[in-house]
């Protein structure tokens, strides 16, 4: 019995000379696609709002009678420093904020939205930040947000050793903001339009069932080429006056 013969298609003749081959006849669409996403993505980050962080650090510590005692059981205030990080994130100390300030607009859950406090782990520091759109406004919230923090925690922490959370550096006006980064959102859709880019030149290729070349009739149909008809234009003139000569020969 004899085995059956199958005839060589593209997708069972896939080399490195042909992906190079297809790269090299679809690079034009390959770079259209890069440059239409990468120009989108500057587009839309230059056009974004930027926005600005400003930052406080607090110490959380144990108040004695002489001043604050920052000995004692260092353990102990560590896992205090984690609630009283949770207790600034909280409604009352936005309100709080907002009502000291009075600014129009500006709402305790806009505050709690903007704001983010982290605990240094390991140790009895919490870094409170607050994003806006002006440096100034972030810089003043922030600040605000840390001296009603520790407002609240000392009207709450009673005791002959009460705790304390004070600011120990605060916030300073941000010169840079955090985001848009166009350089970064640049290199990223720069990578990705060269990927779709590539992608598409496959897909190109894939749908495309043209010949493009002797060589690929003879890869795919396994029968040799005789010859090749060359591709050849002619001018308005010779056509007319080819459509005139065939006209008196009828």
């Amino acid at each position: 019995m004899l085995a059956e013969e199958t005839t060589p298609t593209r997708a069972n003749t896939i080399t490195v000379e042909r992906v190079l081959e297809i790269l090299l006849r679809r690079v034009s669409a390959i770079i259209l696609v890069t440059v239409v996403i990468t120009g989108s993505a500057l587009g839309f980050s230059l056009n974004q709002m930027p926005t600005y962080v400003a930052s406080v650090k607090m110490l959380v510590s144990q108040k004695s009678p002489g001043g604050p005692n920052l000995g004692g059981d260092i353990s102990g205030l560590q896992e205090i420093t984690l609630t009283v990080a949770r207790a600034v994130d909280t409604e009352p100390v936005a309100q709080g904020v907002v009502e000291q300030l009075n600014q129009p607009g500006l709402s305790a859950g806009e505050v709690l939205a903007n704001m983010s406090v982290e605990p240094d782990p390991g140790t009895m520091f919490i870094n409170v930040s607050y994003e806006d759109s002006d440096p100034q406004r972030a810089q003043l919230i922030a600040n605000t947000i840390a001296e009603m923090s520790s407002q609240k925690i000392s009207d709450v922490m009673l005791g002959a050793n009460p705790i304390v959370a004070r600011i120990w550096q605060p916030a300073t006006l941000p010169e840079t903001p955090v985001s848009p980064d166009p350089v970064r959102n640049g290199i990223i859709a720069l990578l990705l339009g060269g990927i779709l880019g590539v992608g598409l030149a496959f897909l190109l290729e894939y749908v495309d069932d043209s010949w493009n070349s002797p060589e690929e009739v003879e890869e795919v149909t396994g029968v040799p080429t005789f010859g090749v008809i060359p591709a050849f234009a002619i001018s308005a003139s010779k056509r007319v006056e080819f459509s005139a000569g065939t006209k008196e020969g009828e």
